[in-house]
């Protein structure tokens, strides 16, 4: 949390910032632009003027090349070559630093393995995010080139995301689509909901792979990529995913949600070449599948 000197002049927020941190304005302004700042619990446009005790929070992103330790840590690579790497990561794992998680982390994996020091200007190229709790495939840039390149392809589409859930409850149609927009919730900060309210088009596809008695296997695409996105569609649609501790109202255990980021298929950035990766869920959640199956 920064709070706003009492004798600041008004000043653009990304300006502020910038100086502040010691980053650029353009990081700050993709921030802003991705609701990770916020000004007194809501958020701003990047041309707010910023006054005198005015509390600003800040996604830790913002600062943790100074702050983050590197931190030997193994991970599971599926892929590698001197552009990119596809890592498989385990369910448990923070991705980011944030309060309550600045060790053991994706990023703390990642500064360690790109021999990264803590102080450096360069961060890991972490492309697009997995929730703590949801385990498989991620895509990794090893240069900046490479991140803008991955983070474009993204944005245009053009990486297709296949992720396996075990939902709660009987799915009846085969195939079907959610296209229902996405913001946070104003009484719960770490949740998001289906709103219209300072909320982002999200699209998600889904097909129906397993019916059991009281549970669905289903493979999901993602056409867009918000926070929680899935987890919080599937709830819409009154079928959360199994063992989630913040949408499913059911007992959870420590594992968490069972949702899995199966496959992964795109062009290399440099080489154009197609590439496509799968992986297997952990064991957990196929000791849950069998379960399911006996029952």
């Amino acid at each position: 949390m920064i709070i706003v000197e009492e004798d600041q002049q008004p000043l653009r927020i990304d300006s502020y910032l910038a100086d502040k941190l010691s980053i650029s304005r353009s990081k700050v302004q993709k921030l802003i632009k991705e609701d990770k700042v916020q000004v007194n619990g809501k958020n701003i446009n990047a041309n707010y003027l910023v006054k005198a005790n005015d509390e600003i929070a800040i996604n830790d992103d913002l600062n943790y090349e100074i702050t983050i330790e590197p931190e030997n840590i193994p991970l599971d690579v599926i892929y590698e070559d001197n552009d990119l790497m596809v890592i498989n990561k385990e369910s448990g794992m923070v991705v980011h630093p944030a309060p309550g998680h600045y060790t053991k982390t994706l990023v703390n994996a990642l500064l360690y393995r790109f021999n990264i020091s803590k102080t450096s200007n360069m961060r890991p190229g972490i492309v697009h995010r997995l929730d703590k709790d949801t385990s498989g495939l991620m895509l990794v840039a090893k240069n900046e080139e490479t991140h803008e390149k991955l983070a474009s392809m993204i944005a245009n589409k053009e990486v297709e995301r296949h992720y396996l859930a075990i939902t709660e409850g009987v799915i009846k149609s085969d195939t079907g689509t959610i296209d229902a927009p996405i913001g946070r919730d104003p009484n719960n900060r770490q949740k998001m909901q289906v709103t219209d309210v300072n909320a982002k088009n999200a699209i998600t596809h889904f097909k129906v792979l397993e019916r059991f008695k009281k549970n669905t296997l289903i493979e999901c695409i993602l056409e867009t990529g918000r926070t929680h996105q899935i987890r919080v569609h599937l709830a819409y649609i009154g079928y959360p995913i199994l063992n989630d501790p913040t949408y499913s109202k059911g007992k959870c255990s420590e594992f968490g949600q069972m949702l899995h980021s199966t496959s992964i298929k795109f062009k290399h950035p440099r080489t154009n070449e197609e590439l496509y990766f799968k992986v297997e869920p952990p064991q957990v959640f196929k000791d849950k599948l069998k379960e399911l199956e006996e029952e």
